[in-house]
């Protein structure tokens, strides 16, 4: 066999691996920024509520963001078989990185974006900001997850669980959701928290025009 055909042979091998392995880092990627999201917004809406500081509001963000990020990547482990202790040491030595880098870009872009922190969840100016913040956090963790993947750690150390015999038992009941599914349904989220907050300053906006608004 010529050298030219050994190399092309060794091309087309390595190409599959080359896809298969940006796929995967796009969806362990996907999958991260969906559950760190989920417990930013709740995080920061809790915080508001209630009316914490910047600071501990931040705090509480971030400890969700690991929290809902750490569960959506158990619950498939759980729902293969394994026991509550082994799938979250798995997914701690798989996840933790590429969560971790999220949070710091994420965090590190809301704090750069003037007026990011301080806006209300009725506010455009926070929808927009996290946005922002959440493309940057996925764009710094992608390479992450896919340097890991290629060294069979990451999101690898939880692949070979997944499509694993059918669950039994109360195991059944377990909810897994596709990443698609996920990404869809936080993407459709905060395009409506987005329109709620700019249809609430249209209407303080609209109220404050009206004759007689103001005070005299």
């Amino acid at each position: 066999m010529s050298s030219t055909t050994h190399q092309h042979q060794h091309q087309h091998q390595h190409q599959p691996h080359m896809n298969d392995s940006r796929s995967m880092a796009l969806s362990a990627t996907l999958h991260c920024l969906t559950g760190c999201a989920i417990g930013e917004i709740l995080g920061l809406m809790i915080g508001t509520a209630i009316g914490l500081s910047t600071g501990w509001t931040i705090a509480l963000a971030v400890g969700l963001a690991f929290l809902f990020g750490y569960a959506l990547s158990t619950l498939p482990l759980l729902k293969a078989g394994l026991g509550l202790g082994s799938a979250l040491a798995v997914v701690f030595a798989a996840d933790t990185l590429s969560i971790a880098t999220m949070e710091i870009v994420d965090n590190s872009v809301m704090a750069l974006i003037p007026g990011a922190m301080d806006a209300g969840l009725v506010n455009p100016v926070f929808w927009i900001s996290m946005m922002i913040a959440l493309t940057a956090a996925f764009f710094a963790a992608y390479p992450v997850n896919r340097y890991l993947l290629q060294r069979g750690k990451g999101h690898a150390l939880t692949h070979g669980y997944h499509g694993a015999a059918a669950a039994t038992g109360l195991r059944r009941f377990i909810p897994t959701l596709a990443t698609a599914t996920l990404v869809a349904a936080i993407t459709a989220f905060m395009l409506g928290g987005l329109i709620v907050s700019i249809a609430a300053e249209l209407g303080d906006d609209s109220a404050a025009s009206q004759p007689g608004s103001h005070s005299t």
